[in-house]
C-alpha cells in the first residue's frame, strides 16, 4: 500500500523522468535517510540533505518541494517495500515456506536498509504525526485483509490457531529489532556491525522460533 506524499512533485512535462529521476531522487533520499536518522525532522534541514546528497539545495526543492514531503518519502519508500513482501503471503501458501520466505525478506530490508527503520521506528515512538494519512481505514483494511490469510490457514489446520494480530506484530518487531536496535547488539556480542552471517544466523533462529509457534515445521533451507 503507498501512502500519500505532502509535496511530492508530480513528474510533469518540462521534469526529467525515467532512470534519471529515479537515480536523483534515490541520492537525495539516502541523504536524507542518513539525516534524518541522525538529527530526526526537526534537527534536519534541506540545507545539510543538499550538502550530504553533493546537490545544490535547489535540485532538492526540483523533486520534493520542502523537508516534510522529503521525511514522508523517506518513511513511505521503507513502508512500501516492507508491505510488498508481506502481500506476497496468499492462502494457497503452504505457511512454513511462506513465513519462512517473510522472515527473511524483512530481514534482508534490516540489513539493507536499517536507517530507514530506524527513521520509522522514531517517527512511531514519538507518536507518528506524520504517519497519519498512511495509518487510515485503507491501511486498516489491508492489514484484516493480511490477517486473514493466518485466519485461512488455521481454519485449513494448516497452523495452530495462534492470533493472527500478535503474530503480525511478533512479526515485523522481530525482523526490525535487528535495524532499529544494532546498536545495542553490537555491544552485547562485542562486535563493531552485523554482518551477513550475524543475519543469516538470526533468520535461522526467528524461522525456527516463530514456525514452531506456530506449530508449523521449518523448512529444510530455513
Amino acid at each position: 500500500m503507498t501512502s500519500l506524499v505532502p509535496a511530492h512533485n508530480p513528474n510533469t512535462t518540462g521534469k526529467p523522468a525515467g532512470r534519471i529521476r529515479q537515480k536523483n531522487e534515490e541520492v537525495i533520499i539516502a541523504a536524507a535517510e542518513q539525516e534524518f536518522a541522525r538529527h530526526g525532522f526537526k534537527g534536519t534541514s534541506m540545507n545539510a540533505i543538499a550538502l550530504r546528497a553533493g546537490l545544490p539545495k535547489a535540485n532538492l526543492h526540483y523533486y520534493f518541494s520542502n523537508k516534510l514531503g522529503l521525511y514522508v518519502a523517506v518513511l513511505s519508500n521503507i513502508l512500501d517495500l516492507w508491505d510488498s513482501a508481506f502481500n506476497a503471503l496468499t492462502v494457497d501458501d503452504d505457511p512454513a515456506e511462506a513465513l519462512a520466505r517473510y522472515i527473511r525478506a524483512k530481514l534482508e530490508f534490516s540489513r539493507r536498509q536499517p536507517l530507514a527503520s530506524r527513521i520509522f521506528a522514531m517517527e512511531v515512538i514519538s507518536g507518528g504525526q506524520y504517519l497519519e494519512k498512511h495509518f487510515n481505514q485503507d491501511y486498516r483494511t489491508w492489514f484484516r485483509s493480511r490477517a486473514a490469510v493466518f485466519e485461512a490457514w488455521i481454519a485449513a489446520g494448516k497452523m495452530d490457531p495462534v492470533d493472527p494480530m500478535h503474530l503480525i506484530f511478533l512479526l515485523w518487531s522481530s525482523t526490525q529489532h535487528y535495524a532499529d536496535f544494532s546498536t545495542q547488539i553490537c555491544k552485547v556480542t562485542q562486535s563493531k556491525r552485523l554482518t551477513k552471517d550475524d543475519f543469516e544466523v538470526a533468520a535461522r533462529t526467528l524461522t525456527h522460533v516463530i514456525l514452531k509457534g506456530c506449530g508449523l515445521t521449518p523448512p529444510a533451507e530455513a
